[in-house]
């Protein structure tokens, strides 16, 4: 069975103290139900609007300090929750994607938290969350063109040995580790920090692995919450 085990840096903990995270491990099965990714992510829409959930503006304000605390500019680029929360207030919608990534980006709507989802067989050991250095090569798309961009020193980022997978802690995603339903080994993050209480962020968790049960009868998943360990 597969089981991600992803790493923290220590010095993450000082950026933001209290961030905390579930990791989830999924083994896919054939999709039967396709269309449940859609339907949640058409009512996460509706449930943006109306301004749920009442904690999402100190959440989503509370990542735009710590994204600033490592250099970034949050009003340029936000969280990734943040970012998805501001093109549904501007469009009432989202248009559809991907049955997984529909569904992974209806509970960051719903429940204002930045949540990751990774093609974790394209990874080149397990994921670490660090301060970049700044040498580390990140896939991206540039003018309609593959491109290799760099992080600015400092930056945090997911990465593995072969370079950054995610830029700006949970900004933007790499090309090579591209999550899709054609997947058949996904690992997703879901990032909070205090502000989010912590019985959200497993509801979130819960309400993505119910999701992905209804999608595909009979995966297999595991869940961790990922914290700072008192020494």
């Amino acid at each position: 069975m597969l089981t991600v085990s992803p790493s923290i840096a220590p010095e993450i903990y000082r950026i933001a103290p209290g961030f905390r995270a579930l990791s989830i491990s999924v083994k896919a099965a054939p999709v039967l139900n396709p269309n449940i990714g859609q339907t949640a992510l058409q009512e996460a829409c509706e449930a943006v609007l109306t301004g749920a959930p009442e904690w999402a503006e100190s959440h989503l304000a509370a990542w735009a300090e710590v994204y600033q605390t490592f250099g970034a500019k949050p009003k340029r680029t936000p969280c990734s929750a943040d970012a998805l929360r501001k093109r549904v207030s501007r469009d009432g919608t989202m248009p559809a994607l991907d049955p997984i990534v529909d569904l992974y980006n209806a509970v960051s709507l719903r429940y204002a938290v930045p949540v990751g989802g990774e093609n974790i067989a394209a990874y080149q050991s397990s994921p670490r969350l660090v301060v970049a250095k700044g040498t580390e090569p990140f896939d991206t798309v540039k003018d309609g063109e593959s491109a290799i961009e760099y992080p600015s020193q400092g930056e945090v980022v997911w990465c593995d040995d072969a370079g950054v997978t995610c830029r700006r802690w949970n900004w933007r995603q790499g090309i090579r580790t591209r999550l899709d339903v054609e997947a058949q080994q996904m690992w997703f993050i879901l990032e909070s920090l205090p502000q989010m209480p912590l019985e959200m962020l497993h509801e979130a968790g819960k309400m993505l692995t119910d999701g992905l049960e209804r999608m595909m009868p009979g995966l297999w998943f595991e869940v961790a919450l990922i914290e700072e360990q008192c020494q």
